[in-house]
């Protein structure tokens, strides 16, 4: 009678393989959120830099003016986004010290913001200008008010309408006052309207946002904001300029005067909030 072969493999039964399956799968989503945090994480510490060498740009700019840039430069206020007039970024300002001075000398001074005939110029990427976690061409905005106001040359942030704010006029202390922030929207870093500068009245992740067709964000506002003007007419959406807003999730990369980048909460006090976006108001500053 025929020996069996004992060295014979025995192939794995179907249970065997679904346990199999299943730890594979117990362990890939252990290890998924992980590796999601940390290439977060690195996105996060590459949006730090980019604002960090902006507000390098932004000094330098300073040391060689003796004022930082104009937030926006047009006739007159206040700022409509109406897609007329001159309003000529403060980003366009600084590209020589973004060693991008390709792009700049490529713009037409002559010409509005929005009559530039150069496509290439209109559809360039500013790597320096995109967060990784957004992506666009523009992620970062100037703070140009503490509140949603229109954009004027009366505003109390650091950029504003045809504002040459100088270091000295920061009587608040350059580390306690806002620079620039991430602006939750990727738009055109040659407009200055809400492309390029932004308020902190209502600072919060995107994702509680609400869009419109051009991109720019209107985060719900409290009961107690009103909803028209002092005469009773309804406020003009030309004249919303939007609050600051991250792709983080819990909280959005800002550069102050001083040039340090420091990671502000979504659920930080608002009114400390408001305090360091406006440059001189005198208010003490808490913790955020």
């Amino acid at each position: 009678m025929p020996r069996a072969n004992s060295n014979s493999k025995r192939g794995f039964t179907a249970i065997e393989l679904m346990v199999v399956m299943a730890i594979i799968a117990i362990l890939i989503a252990l290890l998924l959120p992980a590796v999601q945090q940390a290439r977060e994480a690195a996105r996060r510490t590459q949006c730090n830099n980019n604002l960090l060498q902006i507000g390098i740009a932004m000094h330098a700019y300073h040391n060689f003016h003796q004022a930082f840039p104009p937030g926006t430069s047009d006739v007159q206020g206040p700022v409509r986004d109406d897609g007329k007039g001159y309003k000529m970024s403060w980003v366009a300002q600084i590209l020589p010290f973004l060693d991008e001075s390709n792009a700049y000398n490529r713009i037409d001074f002559t010409r509005s913001a929005y009559d530039q005939q150069d496509q290439d110029l209109i559809s360039y990427r500013l790597a320096t200008f995109s967060c990784p976690s957004s992506g666009g061409s523009s992620s970062y905005a100037g703070c140009y008010n503490d509140i949603e106001a229109p954009l004027d040359v009366n505003n109390d942030g650091m950029l504003f309408l045809n504002s040459s704010v100088r270091l000295r006029d920061v009587t608040d202390g350059q580390r306690h006052t806002l620079l620039l922030g991430e602006s939750g929207a990727s738009l055109s870093w040659l407009h200055g309207t809400g492309s390029t500068l932004r308020n902190m009245d209502g600072f919060s992740d995107p994702g509680s946002s609400n869009y419109d067709t051009s991109g720019r964000n209107y985060y719900e506002a409290p009961p107690e904001r009103p909803q028209t003007t002092e005469t009773g007419e309804p406020v003009d959406a030309d004249l919303i300029v939007g609050g600051f807003g991250s792709a983080h999730g819990s909280g959005g990369n800002f550069c102050f005067v001083d040039g340090t980048v420091r990671f502000i909460s979504s659920y930080a006090d608002q009114t400390v909030l408001l305090r360091i976006a406006n440059r001189h108001d005198g208010q003490l500053i808490g913790k955020f």
